[in-house]
């Protein structure tokens, strides 16, 4: 698993991506993590960006906890503050309820849960699957028809994901073969992963964070989840979508600073 390190000092906090993004997601997060004298580790998920993707390997929701457990364990942290977008936060979900000696602090972006597992993203790659099934067939412009829109309707502003950043995101699904592993992925996030997760044994503090611009999910699943959270709150962002940190960079860095008691350098 591909890991970008931020910093060299104080508590742990990992980060997680969600559905077609990677840990690049967190480069306007990381470094203000360090900045507060925090170390922040931001992991490309099993299969997604530059860690590998052996083709029989599985990469739901349950697989990427254990990898991140074995990532924690590789990376010698006993425990870590874990933050996720979207799948990202289903993953920190299940390795809290799962491993809670492993999860100090939970913040959770935009997380998918409950009943809305796959989200409305990977529902809609799956409609265009079928709406550009000539050219995904041919596997020539690979991800780029499914995705391009999807990435797009991921932030508030236009400006936020501009075509640079799409090709960006899209640069690990390429060609016929990266087109076939995205579609893969969006297979694998199935909600019966979930099921057995007794979201009202994870003690640990939550914080849960919504764009208010998010579509991808119903405007009242963010609430549902804090009502399934013991002692979890949530806080609302406006003039942003799923990606948080591509749409409101400084405003999530201040909320993740301030719910693991840092204080960003001045």
């Amino acid at each position: 698993m591909h890991v970008e390190r931020y910093g060299h000092g104080g508590a742990p906090v990992v980060l997680l991506h969600g559905f077609g993004t990677c840990a690049f997601l967190w480069r306007n997060i990381g470094p203000e993590i360090a900045l507060a004298n925090r170390t922040a580790f931001a992991v490309d998920l099993f299969g997604y960006g530059e860690s590998d993707r052996p083709f029989d390997a599985p990469f739901g929701i349950a697989a990427q906890s254990d990898y991140v457990d074995h990532a924690l364990t590789a990376l010698r942290l006993s425990k870590a503050t874990l933050v996720g977008v979207d799948v990202g936060g289903a993953v920190a979900m299940h390795l809290a309820a799962t491993r809670p000696d492993r999860v100090d602090r939970l913040i959770l972006v935009n997380p998918i849960g409950l009943d809305e597992i796959p989200a409305g993203d990977v529902k809609a790659m799956s409609r265009n699957t079928a709406r550009f099934a000539i050219r995904v067939s041919r596997g020539i412009l690979g991800a780029a028809p499914l995705m391009t829109a999807l990435l797009r309707a991921s932030v508030a502003t236009p400006g936020h994901m501009p075509d640079q950043l799409i090709a960006r995101y899209l640069a690990p699904y390429v060609g016929r073969e990266g087109l076939e592993h995205l579609l893969m992925l969006g297979r694998s996030i199935d909600g019966r992963d979930m099921r057995e997760v007794a979201l009202d044994r994870i003690h640990q503090p939550v914080l849960v964070v919504r764009g208010d611009d998010d579509g991808w999910v119903t405007p009242t699943l963010a609430g549902r989840i804090v009502g399934a959270l013991p002692g979890a709150r949530l806080i609302r962002l406006a003039n942003a979508a799923r990606l948080v940190p591509e749409d409101v960079p400084g405003a999530l860095a201040d909320l993740i600073l301030e719910f693991v008691g840092a204080a960003a350098a001045v």
